[in-house]
């Protein structure tokens, strides 16, 4: 059975495949560029691992209190040799990524101390976080101040009024990578060091954090790289190559990271304790498989912007601008566009292919979003998926995929969805 034969069953047209081929002939040197980011990095994973002697042993499951876990200690160690940091933290007990922030910042500020975004209001879960929304537990609760610099209109930063809000109080200073639900630019780890080195001058002691979700082994450096006390991210999104079932991490300075483990764990237990249950393979093996994975995610969210901008659909980032996460948005023009292309990346899924993605009510968001995820790992965003809240553009955010095979079907059939609805005219 051939391809087409193939891909037929499973609902996709003759002309949307060649649509996509179309575009795919114009895209061979950027493939091969991401390819050659890929090897830096993987490169840079296997010399921390060979380095830090990894063996079979370290794989053992631990139980309990999770005392003496050499595995667990490696593999912190080695996120810290990736990173170029003093010290890791890489959990389980980090139950997502927006933990992992929740983690950092509390740890990291006292009442009487005043947080800061430069890049404008954070994504929507962490507003509930921060406070800026109401909600039980919030560091506004524990008296953390917060203040903003909204970018400028381009995307860039406000650097006037970055200088103009950072004061006596200003203890941490939050830098979100990648777009969340916004239609902005994400940041390049050039511009964050640029951003970093601004503050730093301004208020020497103040201490970065930079939430790093969905930009790991985009490019060949991090924001550890370039002056971030902290990076944080989840291990279901790129570090976790597709098979760590939960976690996360934070890496950055001894200072930073010890409190951020007293945090999750307690005062004075800190990293002494924390089972790995035996998902400690996955970790492993994960964060191995993790540059290859992300240069796959990478050329799906080229492909998404090439084939949709091409059909008059306003796409961020553009078709042929550089890449710093591998989210790509979509803005669609309607609810209907939006169900549509994610019940295109549903019907590609490996798990639960059969369902519809309708919205719908989700914790910490204040509009209805809509969700499409076949995933091995419930909620994995490293592996293909698409969502987006229902309000105006109708801005659907694709990302993913564990091989760039998969990401292809899963854009082609979002699109074959669109045209036979009406909503896209190849």
């Amino acid at each position: 059975m051939d391809l087409l034969t193939i891909y037929g069953q499973m609902g996709l047209s003759q002309a949307v495949y060649d649509r996509g081929e179309e575009v795919l002939e114009r895209l061979t040197d950027r493939f091969r560029a991401i390819d050659q980011r890929a090897e830096v990095n993987q490169a840079k994973v296997l010399l921390a691992m060979q380095k830090n002697r990894i063996g079979a042993n370290h794989f053992a499951a631990t139980t309990g209190y999770g005392y003496d876990d050499d595995g667990r200690e490696r593999l912190e160690k080695v996120y810290a040799d990736v990173f170029h940091t003093q010290a890791a933290l890489v959990r389980p007990q980090i139950t997502c990524g927006t933990h992992a922030l929740t983690v950092a910042l509390s740890a990291n500020l006292l009442p009487g101390d005043e947080l800061l975004s430069p890049v404008g209001l954070p994504y929507d879960t962490l507003q509930e976080v921060i406070g800026i929304r109401p909600s039980p537990c919030s560091l506004a609760e524990y008296g953390v101040t917060y203040r903003q610099a909204d970018l400028k209109p381009d995307g860039g930063f406000d650097y006037d009024a970055i200088r103009a809000a950072i004061t006596p109080k200003t203890r941490l200073i939050t830098i979100q990578r990648s777009k969340g639900y916004a239609t902005r630019p994400s940041f390049s780890v050039q511009q964050i060091g640029e951003l970093i080195a601004f503050c730093k001058e301004v208020k020497p002691d103040v201490k970065v954090m930079v939430d790093n979700c969905y930009g790991e082994f985009v490019d060949v450096i991090e924001p550890s790289d370039v002056g971030a006390d902290m990076v944080v991210g989840s291990l279901i999104k790129n570090p976790g190559g597709g098979l760590a079932p939960i976690g996360g991490y934070i890496c950055g300075t001894k200072e930073c990271v010890d409190r951020c483990a007293y945090r999750l764990s307690a005062p004075g237990l800190g990293q002494e304790v924390g089972a790995n249950l035996g998902i400690l393979p996955a970790f492993y093996q994960g964060f191995f498989l993790a540059p290859t994975v992300v240069a796959g995610a990478l050329k799906g969210a080229i492909f998404a912007a090439n084939l949709y901008e091409g059909l008059g659909f306003r796409c961020v980032p553009n078709a042929s601008e550089p890449r710093n996460d591998i989210i790509q948005a979509v803005e669609l023009g309607s609810e209907a566009a939006m169900c549509a292309f994610c019940a295109g990346i549903q019907g590609a899924a490996p798990v639960d292919s059969f369902a519809a993605p309708v919205p719908g009510d989700m914790p910490g968001y204040d509009s209805q979003v809509i969700m499409a995820a076949g995933a091995f790992v419930q909620g994995s965003s490293i592996e293909l998926s698409a969502d987006g809240p229902i309000r105006p553009p109708y801005a659907v955010y694709f990302q993913g995929g564990l091989t760039w095979h998969h990401a292809k079907l899963g854009i082609l059939l979002s699109l074959q969805k669109m045209v036979d609805k009406g909503l896209a005219v190849l």
